[in-house]
């Protein structure tokens, strides 16, 4: 039996989080990392409390807005916004940890991860939103898109 690389190890983990988003355009899941441990998890879907979009509609689609265009026309938070949430809400600190999304992070999410301290980013899905990746580079944050099995 071949182990997973611990990338794709990671990424597998991301995608089963995504299994829990409530979003009826795209799933998406992302985890923090530290010294090879999970240190929180999130995915796409409206706060805690209110009525997911899978029933109650999903504003975006009703108003025909792209993805990657007026993000702040969402009920829903992103899987890396909650996941740096969680991480907070818990009191685990993540500067210098890796993030793993299941979809490269938006200019928006890009900006939270600077902030917060967060020095890597592995992704595997595109997202239209070249922005977010020139402020990662720019900030020296260091961008791995995953693109499948690594050797172990």
């Amino acid at each position: 039996m071949q182990r997973p690389a611990w990338d794709e190890y990671f990424m597998k983990i991301a995608g089963v989080v995504a299994e829990r988003s409530t979003c009826v355009r795209r799933s998406v899941g992302a985890i923090i990392v530290d010294n090879k441990r999970i240190l929180s998890t999130g995915y796409n879907g409206v706060p805690t409390g209110l009525v997911h979009c899978e029933q109650r509609g999903c504003i975006r689609k009703e108003q025909n807005i792209p993805s990657g265009e007026r993000q702040e026309v969402c009920r829903g938070l992103h899987a890396e916004q909650n996941a740096i949430i969680q991480a907070a809400q818990y009191g685990f600190s993540i500067v210098g940890s890796t993030i793993y999304s299941t979809t490269q992070p938006c200019i928006t999410c890009a900006k939270m991860i600077i902030n917060a301290g967060i020095k890597k980013v592995v992704f595997e899905g595109a997202y239209p939103d070249t922005l977010s990746i020139e402020v990662l580079e720019e900030a020296g944050i260091e961008l791995v898109r995953f693109e499948g099995r690594e050797n172990a």
